[in-house]
């Protein structure tokens, strides 16, 4: 299937970015019940689900070059936002062999992995990349791997190095965070980089994720759903950068909220690396505007209900309390109170139109 890409969007300035039809029916939507609350929610990570989000390990779609773009931009503003611990370089990698390998299965049109022995070509069509380079060695790449094929990818990336019964957050490419900074949690533990999230330690919430991860298998990768909510459809809301964003939240009023507030999805994606044993996981970013949402009937009722009862220390986490009674305000009228089904399938194939 060739994707039809939109490579002129921007996250930034005027925010020219708006989701097709069919990515706001793609939309991988977080909530497949009334009501909120943080649970481990780790499935495996095999094609099929509510969301063709799922269909591939890493998913590539129409906004696929602006955001490889933006990228650039925040590493050129930032080099820090890459980051790799001198002990990881076995994990870079296997990144790069992942990433690359997935990208040539799941989207051929696109991208072409030939190789012969360690001699590897590896083509990128949509970003005009073509580089021949020896498998294993750093110095025939125009950047070290990790950064060379993770700057080709959507979404943020850490790698966890494990040992000590432990994960330590020994690399990454993050440059379209929900307010957290690689600079800060490189080389922390799973449970101090989650240190910052309300209620879900006291529930033994992370202590069950990581004895799960530690015995994540080779070949068995598996995702979850995270959510938060932004003002404009901006990737990069970093601490870094909180001056740039931080005020767009002044600026959201009963009539613009719609087009402004937008919910920002986390597909999340662990896979346990052969080479290794580290873990890479995939913080890929989706972000959809209220008012598009409300245009899939079950979403638009959903998301008023969750947003209405959310309880108050993760409506403040989420950075949701300053505007949540206008959000509410907004959806309510898409909500008639009538029951739904759970999961977060749109159960319908096209969309209403805007009201």
């Amino acid at each position: 299937m060739t994707i039809q890409f939109k490579p002129d969007e921007t996250f930034r300035d005027e925010f020219s970015y708006s989701n097709s039809d069919a990515a706001v029916l793609r939309f991988p939507f977080p909530f497949p019940e009334d009501a909120y609350m943080y649970s481990v929610n780790i499935e495996p990570h095999v094609r099929g689900g509510a969301s063709p989000a799922f269909d591939n390990p890493f998913d590539v779609d129409e906004h696929y070059v602006a955001e490889c773009r933006e990228r650039a931009k925040v590493l050129e503003q930032d080099p820090s936002r890459c980051k790799v611990l001198p002990h990881m370089m076995a994990a870079e990698w296997d990144t790069l062999e992942l990433i690359m390998e997935s990208f040539a299965t799941s989207y051929p049109e696109h991208f072409t992995l030939t190789r012969d022995g360690t001699n590897w070509t590896w083509e990128n069509r949509p970003l005009g990349i073509r580089d021949s380079f020896t498998f294993g060695d750093a110095s025939t790449l125009p950047l070290p791997p990790f950064e060379y094929i993770t700057r080709q990818a959507q979404g943020d990336f850490t790698l966890q190095d494990q040992r000590e019964d432990n994960l330590f957050v020994d690399g990454g490419m993050v440059t379209t965070q929900a307010d957290w900074s690689l600079d800060f949690d490189v080389g922390m533990t799973f449970h101090q980089w989650h240190g910052p999230v309300p209620l879900a330690h006291q529930k033994g919430v992370f202590d069950r994720a990581l004895k799960f991860l530690l015995r994540l298998q080779y070949g068995a990768p598996v995702r979850r759903l995270n959510w938060t909510m932004t003002v404009n459809p901006r990737l990069d809301t970093s601490p870094e950068n909180y001056p740039q964003w931080g005020p767009d939240r002044l600026t959201l009023t009963p009539e613009n909220i719609g087009r402004k507030l937008h919910l920002r999805v986390e597909l999340q994606s662990l896979f346990r690396l052969p080479r290794s044993n580290a873990i890479l996981f995939g913080i890929r970013c989706y972000l959809c505007s209220i008012e598009d949402l409300v245009r899939v009937e079950v979403w638009g009722k959903r998301l008023h209900r969750v947003l209405r009862d959310l309880h108050p220390e993760i409506a403040d986490y989420k950075g949701t309390t300053r505007y949540r009674d206008m959000a509410v305000a907004y959806l309510a009228p898409f909500d008639d109170g009538a029951e739904l089904p759970a999961g977060t399938a749109p159960r319908q194939s096209a969309l209403a139109q805007r009201s």
